[in-house]
């Protein structure tokens, strides 16, 4: 069963203890910070322990993703681009205004 992060993924979790993560629980986040920010390996790993349908409700929620991934997650797992909330006008224009670049 599924009930911690690997040490080798410990990296992606810098901002928190990644010791204390439930990725059962906190399914959405886990999910969200690997595919945003990880590699061949973490992206393997995410879809051999969670379900598609969790994948695609992480997408359909999640604005703490980047756009860049939002958009090859939508294609992939052929999404509708209306259902990801990050992708959505007034989310890129909040995100611009953080970040103008």
């Amino acid at each position: 069963m599924l009930n911690k992060i690997p040490q080798r993924f410990w990296r992606y979790f810098w901002d928190v203890d990644p010791k204390k993560i439930n990725p059962v629980k906190k399914s959405n986040f886990v999910i969200g910070r690997l595919l945003d920010k990880g590699d061949v390996e973490v992206v393997s790993w995410v879809l051999k322990n969670f379900p598609l349908q969790s994948i695609k409700m992480m997408l359909s929620s999640s604005r703490d993703i980047s756009p860049k991934t939002a958009h090859f997650w939508r294609l992939y797992l052929k999404i509708p681009e209306e259902e990801i909330i990050c992708l959505q006008e007034p989310y890129l224009k909040l995100r611009k205004s953080h970040w103008p670049f």
